[in-house]
């Protein structure tokens, strides 16, 4: 009987690409994670096909911290801003010889978390990347949204709800506004705020915006990931905190970390190549 062909999973991140291959079964066979090649487009795709060539045969599916426009195909909103206005799909395609899948890194995390994650058998999942940059990620009953504009879910360049006094001025973001969620929440801005003795405003903030999420969506389980997801006390004291903002007189969302950890966006990236009844066969 033949082999399955492999799945592979590209995370390109800000600071590093991840390659991951997972077999038939879901497991991991393959796994490599090499610095980011920052402001060098030529050398992250070179980056790339060279991971994918280690990883071996199968199909390719790239997490990516932005999203392809409709209208051009070109890379948007990404805070690698090397990317932007790049035909990054095609680009890749040539250089690895092979079809690939792009999505927006926060939705590749929520599906891997959605699929068999912490948020495994949940109708809704919001995932919520706090690394170097900060964006959100929405399933539904095993399928990403996207939206008719490739945006669905791009949380982190919404406002920062109810600015306080210690939230200004308003901090410029990258995208050209201010005030962004991301320039208050990411992990380069929790080490400017004072990394440690700055968490009890950090976990405020990130109640405010998350109820926010939780007014609209009301989703049943919202998974942090990214560097920030590793501090332990988010958990307990965020879900007390949002509920003054939440319009419910009780919220029953739950707030979990990764139970795949910094490995889940470059799974998601893998199972972009699964319908949601094949992924449902791995998650049960």
């Amino acid at each position: 009987m033949s082999r399955a062909p492999a799945r592979i999973g590209i995370d390109l991140g800000g600071t590093k690409i991840e390659a991951l291959s997972l077999d038939a079964a879901g497991h991991e066979v393959y796994r490599k994670r090499i610095p980011a090649p920052r402001g060098d487009y030529a050398a992250t795709l070179a980056a790339v096909a060279g991971l994918v060539r280690e990883a071996g045969d199968g199909t390719v599916g790239v997490g990516i911290p932005g999203a392809l426009s409709t209208v051009t195909g070109l890379v948007k909103n990404a805070n690698s801003t090397w990317l932007i206005g790049r035909p990054l799909q095609q680009d890749l395609e040539n250089a690895i010889g092979r079809e690939v899948r792009l999505a927006n890194d926060a939705n590749c995390f929520a599906l891997s978390e959605a699929v068999d994650g912490a948020g495994q058998g949940a109708e809704v999942v919001f995932g919520v990347i706090l690394g170097t940059g900060v964006g959100g990620g929405i399933v539904v009953r095993g399928e990403v949204l996207t939206g008719p504009n490739a945006i669905a879910g791009e949380w982190g360049h919404n406002p920062l709800p109810l600015p306080q006094a210690s939230d200004l001025p308003l901090r410029p973001c990258y995208c050209g506004r201010s005030g962004c969620i991301e320039t208050y929440l990411s992990g380069p801005a929790l080490e400017l705020d004072g990394g440690e003795a700055a968490l009890g405003r950090y976990a405020e903030r990130l109640a405010r915006a998350l109820a926010g999420v939780i007014n609209i969506l009301d989703p049943d389980v919202i998974v942090l990931g990214g560097g920030v997801s590793k501090v332990a006390r988010l958990y307990e004291e965020v879900p007390k905190l949002w509920q003054r903002h939440v319009f419910s007189d009780q919220v029953a969302t739950r707030l979990l970390p990764p139970k795949h950890g910094d490995a889940s966006g470059v799974r998601g990236a893998a199972w972009l190549w699964e319908r949601p009844h094949d992924r449902s066969k791995i998650a049960g």
